[in-house]
Formats: structure tokens, C-alpha cells, sequence
């Protein structure tokens, strides 16, 4: 389990380090820019993995989002931390890690009112394991094609975090392709 004293790395607009704040303070409507990471495992089959946020999450609860994401620690690199985050999340092992968006970024705010504010560059992964989610972090999964997710996303943008409305209209693997098998960017 992650502990409350576990550190965010704070940025400066140009997107350099400048200090650190511990995870549990940093989070507020007026949240510093930080590093986080979002990651979109995908299985065998090309389906991509959602997961819906547990509902005592303090933001975003219940909202379908990626499969994972999070903040890595200030001396771990962004590959190391999408690896911890998909064990302590999901219980799941990764492999095939692929920075997809290198330079994404994006402010929100929840609907009680503390802000999200990062720079957070966008991973895929492919799935070496099944699932074991942790019930604090995860209330439920599916694996779902990447084009009936964008569909979804499309549909009814409200269901989902802000962040992956985002993402899944920049990425390539939501893009429809006809009934091709759908494959991130590289592989």
C-alpha cells in the first residue's frame, strides 16, 4: 500500500523540477503543477483496460478513467513508477512500456473543488498478468475495444475522468480502423 507520506514532484511552468510536497498536501483547489503518469494497459486481444475509481477516492470518485495512473516518487524514474502503479493498483504485471504522449498536460477540477494540475506524460502497456485490483483504488474493470471506448468517451464525456477524454482523442489506438486488430503506436 502507498503511504500518506509518499512525495509528488512539483514543476515550474517550463515543466523543471523545483521541490517536492508530500502527496496528502499537495491536492487542493489550489494544486501546484506536478509530475503524474497515466498508463492504458492493453491485452492480447487489443482491448484496453478501464477502470472505474473507487468511490472513496477524494476526487473523481466512481468515474471511469485509463487503466492507471499516479505520481512517481522524486528518485524513481516514470517507467519504474508505471510498474509500481500497476502492482499496487491493479496487482497486475506489465511489460512492452511505451511512452505515448510524452508532453501531455491538463488542469481540472473536481466537483469538490480541488484541482488536478500536472504534467503527465501518457504510457501504454501491455498485460503479462491478471488482475488483482486494489479495492481502494479500483471499484471495477473492463477490457473494452478502443473504438467502442472512444464511442463511449464520445457519447457521454461526463462518465469519464477528464483526463482520459483527453488522452483518447489523442491517441491513436481510439482511432477507429475497421474490424483491423487495434495496436498502440510502435507495435
Amino acid at each position: 500500500m502507498e503511504s500518506s507520506a509518499a512525495h509528488v514532484v512539483l514543476l515550474d511552468q517550463q515543466g523543471q523540477p523545483c521541490g517536492t510536497e508530500r502527496k496528502d498536501r499537495v491536492h487542493s483547489p489550489h494544486t501546484p503543477l506536478h509530475l503524474g503518469f497515466s498508463c492504458h494497459v492493453l491485452n492480447a486481444a487489443g482491448e484496453v483496460l478501464v477502470t472505474r475509481r473507487a468511490l472513496n477516492k477524494r476526487t473523481w470518485p466512481g468515474v471511469w478513467t485509463n487503466s492507471f495512473c499516479g505520481h512517481p516518487q522524486p528518485s524513481e524514474s516514470l517507467e519504474e513508477a508505471v510498474h509500481r502503479h500497476a502492482r499496487h493498483e491493479l496487482g497486475m504485471q506489465v511489460g512492452e512500456v511505451s511512452l505515448e504522449l510524452p508532453d501531455f498536460r491538463y488542469q481540472a477540477t473536481d466537483a469538490s473543488g480541488v484541482v488536478e494540475n500536472e504534467i503527465c506524460p501518457v504510457f501504454s502497456a501491455v498485460s503479462l498478468s491478471p488482475t488483482d485490483p486494489d479495492p481502494a483504488e479500483v471499484c471495477e474493470l473492463r477490457w473494452v475495444a478502443p473504438a467502442n471506448l472512444a464511442a463511449a468517451i464520445e457519447a457521454a464525456p461526463w462518465a469519464f475522468s477528464p483526463w482520459l477524454v483527453s488522452q483518447a482523442q489523442q491517441m491513436a489506438h481510439y482511432q477507429s480502423r475497421g474490424d483491423a486488430a487495434v495496436r498502440p503506436r510502435g507495435h
